[in-house]
């Protein structure tokens, strides 16, 4: 396969401002990622501990397997969305390897807010069931939770996509087979009682595990019975008396040592193989010098991917036909993957190229990854008598009819139907990550203001009136500060319409964790034969 050739100046003028410029922001990023790993605030950590509990990133760090990587999904969950401080939505969710086996850990941070369910912290929850029954990974949920946030009921309980869906999830995934494991190492209270009920297995911890459907202040005001939280939900009762649990922990650490056993005695994964491959020639910190910090100028795709594939290979596909996509394939951890990359806007005979090679990729059965930089489609006369609207068509029904596993990294700018045709978060890729340079909008923040602009100054002269400057300049800039707000990654995964911000440097490393998981699970559903465009 050949190797990407790469001769970038690194003493340029252009390089070193942009390395400055992203070495920052991915500095900014890890500054707040540390701030909201400190989970809830001082207080409630310290009360939370003197309970004898582990705090929810200790008991996940005892849980991986040694010197594995935990990678976690959508840590800006909440972030600045609400009032109330919630760091990580109040719960934490990830990719982790126990025994040797991949799976999904769903862990309540009782230190916010008493582990309680905000609506994106049920959005969170459930986007990680969304992973766990796509690849068909075991599911394990640390359980310390008071329920659904009072407050914001209305936005958490009667809903499709609210907390009943946890369970419906929970039905489903058992009916396919895939196994799921419940502590409960805290409150446990009210529907969320149905996370251990539901499980497969259950392990409660002594003392500081509860189960019951209505707590003690529920059953005074309902029955008038006076009872404690040990009497109605603790460790004993419900391994020795009701059945609910089917473990009894003495500790965290028991209860960790118990899930670790659970997991290691399942069948062996038949179809798990180790690979052979090699890393990139080019170093990943390059990435920051070659990341262009304008969304005005576009980054050379081509050098991107020599720097996360392996060995920087790349088997270029209709290379000199429609340049402003690049497709092709190569290969991470081993494996091979489709890759499609914008390198500019998105014209006919792209759109067209698009659609081909990810019929081929499907044909193949070869999943498929996204770099997604991306102003939109072509437009103007001669784009539309040329066929932009249907030739770009076949592009977005090819992605979104193709059933071979989708990643997606904005590795740029994500604006208009570009975002459709790259596979946005609408496509259901199984994965989309976001570096921190990218931006996400309907369009641009400088077109949206132009036009906006431009309709505001055909209004008033088709009226008859007079034309004010400062009222228009006026909305011109304040579309570009709205624009920059709710296009910025943070904004963007904070509502997790995204599975995290990751430093660029961080994405091969990411990416062959996602790839050797979505391999166990690759079932490609071939239709048709596939179009030359």
């Amino acid at each position: 396969m050949p190797v990407i050739n790469s001769n970038i100046d690194k003493s340029s003028s252009s390089y070193k401002s942009n390395y400055t410029y992203n070495k920052k922001i991915a500095s900014e990023l890890q500054d707040l990622k540390e701030k909201i790993f400190q989970m809830g605030s001082k207080a409630n950590v310290k009360k939370h501990i003197a309970k004898g509990k582990l705090n929810v990133r200790q008991r996940i760090a005892l849980l991986k397997d040694n010197s594995s990587d935990f990678i976690e999904f959508s840590e800006l969950a909440g972030y600045q969305v609400y009032d109330e401080y919630l760091p990580a939505g109040g719960i934490i969710t990830g990719l982790i390897t126990i025994s040797g086996r991949n799976c999904i850990v769903i862990a309540n941070d009782a230190t916010v807010k008493g582990g309680s369910y905000f609506p994106l912290t049920v959005k969170k929850h459930l986007r990680a069931q969304e992973i766990a029954l796509e690849n068909q990974l075991p599911c394990i949920y640390l359980v310390d939770s008071g329920g659904a946030f009072l407050p914001k009921q209305a936005e958490v309980f009667p809903d499709k996509e609210h907390f009943g869906r946890i369970f419906y999830n929970q039905a489903r995934m058992s009916a396919k087979g895939i196994p799921q494991i419940a502590a409960v190492m805290g409150s446990c209270t009210a529907g969320g009682a149905y996370v251990p009920a539901m499980s497969d297995e259950s392990i409660i911890v002594n003392k500081t595990g509860t189960i019951f459907l209505g707590g003690p202040p529920l059953v005074k005001a309902a029955i008038g019975e006076v009872a404690t939280a040990e009497e109605l939900g603790g460790a004993e009762l419900h391994t020795k008396f009701s059945g609910v649990a089917d473990h009894f922990a003495e500790n965290d650490q028991d209860a960790i040592k118990k899930i670790i056993s659970i997991i290691d005695h399942l069948p062996p994964v038949t179809n798990q193989v180790k690979v052979d491959y090699s890393d990139p020639i080019y170093s990943s910190d390059e990435l920051f010098g070659i990341i262009e910090k304008s969304h005005q100028r576009p980054t050379n795709a081509h050098q991107i991917i020599a720097r996360i594939t392996d060995g920087s290979n790349f088997e270029e596909f209709k290379a000199d036909y429609g340049k402003t996509l690049i497709t092709g394939f190569a290969k991470f951890g081993g494996f091979p993957v489709g890759i499609i990359a914008n390198n500019g806007i998105l014209f006919s005979e792209t759109s067209l190229k698009g659609a081909h090679f990810v019929e081929l990729c499907n044909q193949r059965n070869i999943p498929l990854l996204f770099l997604q930089n991306i102003t939109g489609f072509m437009v103007g006369k001669n784009a539309e008598k040329g066929g932009i609207a249907k030739n770009g068509a076949k592009m977005v029904q090819a992605v979104a009819t193709a059933t071979v596993p989708k990643i997606t990294v904005i590795i740029g700018g994500s604006f208009g139907a570009g975002n459709y045709a790259m596979c946005g978060r609408a496509y259901q890729p199984r994965f989309l990550w976001v570096w921190p340079n990218a931006r996400i909008s309907v369009m641009g923040g400088i077109q949206a203001a132009d036009v906006l602009y431009t309709i505001k100054l055909d209004q008033r002269r088709n009226k008859n009136l007079p034309v004010d400057d400062n009222e228009l300049e006026d909305i011109r800039k304040s579309t570009l500060e709205k624009f920059e707000e709710e296009g910025h990654p943070y904004f963007s995964s904070a509502r997790l319409w995204d599975d995290g911000v990751i430093n660029p440097a961080d994405t091969r490393n990411i990416l062959i964790h996602t790839i050797k998981i979505i391999k166990n699970n690759s079932n490609a559903i071939i239709k048709s034969p596939v179009f030359r465009m």
